[in-house]
């Protein structure tokens, strides 16, 4: 279902004097509407496209709002009414499609109203009608006071600029004051066929009208009849009284919310002391707080000169172990440089020692050879004069060397 936000008129969802205040004017235009082909421009809810095709050979409702179609399409499924959703600053019509065109309460909704006027003017018919209704900025600025200007009209219009406004556009404008007016009505029983208005004479001012109307065509109209539109829900009185009855309950209530608010004022304001003496005791705690951190930022300062002082040592203290350490790494490259220069020395004293023992080793095992070879030899000689001894020894046994020596004979030989 369709929300009313206050400005949609949804049937059965609003007053019924606002109600009747919308519906006079589609029964205002339903006079003009018999046989035409009729576009309700702006047509919200879509009771008013129902009405008109009561009596127009088709109608077409377009709006905007997705919701006001819906809602539409799904309680007003009549033959020849079809509704679109579609914006009125561009029509989707072709040239001349219609026969009568109504707006009512649209205009002032509109960013680009002007535009809206070109294209009404575009899709109607040589012989067609234009209604478009627009709320009296003036009456309306007074009658909210300090409500403020309604949120839901971009542009509202004065008599004379709606007027001069539509002259612009169309070369026939005939202007109509609508108000919702007291009367008195007599009506039969048994219903008639015939109705009889008096309306009595007199300038109407249109700076105290309701609303503006106006009848806008390419061609000169006939005729400027007062329309006078009795709705169903006319008593008057009676509506006056329930209105005064829905008053009085909304007064009973808003005092009621009243007492209501002035016991919640009174329970606040004693939740307000008892904050109040909350804040004064939080009040005491933070003063003496910033004391407690007045002194512990003196402390800090005394502590960050300490740290200051530590650091400038520190760092005095890091710049002689630096020094310390340059010297160190100075004195430790020369005895490495040393112990490489001794390391490559002995190497070399070792690769020299070392042929020169290889040397004596071969010279060694040459000199033991040489023993070897001597030993044997000298073997073999001690052999050989061992042998010789035992041939001597066997000589000087033998008893011919015996007799020789008795008689003076051979060779004289040692004793040994």
């Amino acid at each position: 279902m369709a929300e009313f936000t206050g400005e949609r008129v949804i049937p059965g969802h609003v007053d019924v004097d606002l109600f009747n205040e919308h519906m006079a004017r589609y029964a205002f235009a339903a006079r003009l509407a018999r046989g035409k082909r009729t576009l309700d421009a702006g047509c919200g809810a879509g009771y008013g496209s129902a009405e008109l095709a009561r009596a127009a050979l088709n109608v077409v409702g377009i709006d905007s709002a997705p919701g006001a179609i819906e809602y539409a399409r799904a309680n007003y499924p009549l033959p020849n009414l079809t509704f679109e959703q579609a914006s009125c600053e561009a029509l989707p019509h072709a040239d001349g499609s219609f026969d009568l065109i109504v707006a009512f309460e649209v205009i002032e909704h509109l960013a680009d109203w002007s535009r809206f006027l070109r294209e009404a003017r575009r899709t109607l018919a040589p012989n067609g009608q234009f209604i478009v209704s627009t709320p009296n900025k003036l009456y309306y600025a007074e009658s909210r006071g300090t409500g403020g200007a309604n949120p839901f009209h971009v542009h509202e219009f004065e008599f004379e600029e709606f007027r001069d406004e539509l002259r612009a556009v169309f070369p026939h404008v005939s202007l109509y004051l609508e108000n919702h007016v007291e009367g008195v009505a007599f009506q039969p029983y048994e219903a008639g066929n015939t109705v009889e208005v008096r309306v009595d004479s007199s300038a109407a001012p249109p700076d105290e009208s309701h609303f503006f109307v106006a009848v806008c065509a390419h061609r000169p109209q006939i005729g400027n009849p007062a329309f006078v539109y009795v709705p169903r829900a006319a008593n008057v009185l009676r509506e006056r009284e329930r209105h005064i009855g829905l008053l009085e309950e909304e007064l009973s209530r808003k005092d009621g919310w009243l007492e209501t608010a002035k016991n919640e004022l009174a329970r606040l304001q004693q939740e307000h002391e008892a904050q109040t003496e909350d804040l004064n005791r939080s009040n005491r705690w933070a003063e003496d707080l910033n004391q407690e951190l007045a002194a512990r930022r003196v402390r800090v300062a005394e502590l960050q000169e300490e740290l200051a002082r530590d650091q400038r040592n520190a760092r005095e203290v890091a710049e002689g172990y630096a020094a310390k350490v340059r010297d160190l790494e100075g004195d430790i490259r020369e005895k490495t440089q040393w112990a490489i220069d001794l390391e490559t020395s002995l190497k070399a004293d070792v690769a020299r020692q070392t042929a020169d023992l290889v040397r004596a080793v071969e010279a060694l095992h040459d000199t033991e050879k040489e023993l070897d070879d001597r030993t044997a030899w000298a073997r073999r000689l001690e052999a050989e004069a061992q042998a010789l001894q035992r041939q001597v020894t066997l000589f000087h046994e033998s008893r011919w060397v015996k007799l020789g020596r008795k008689v003076g004979l051979g060779p004289a030989f040692p004793a040994s």
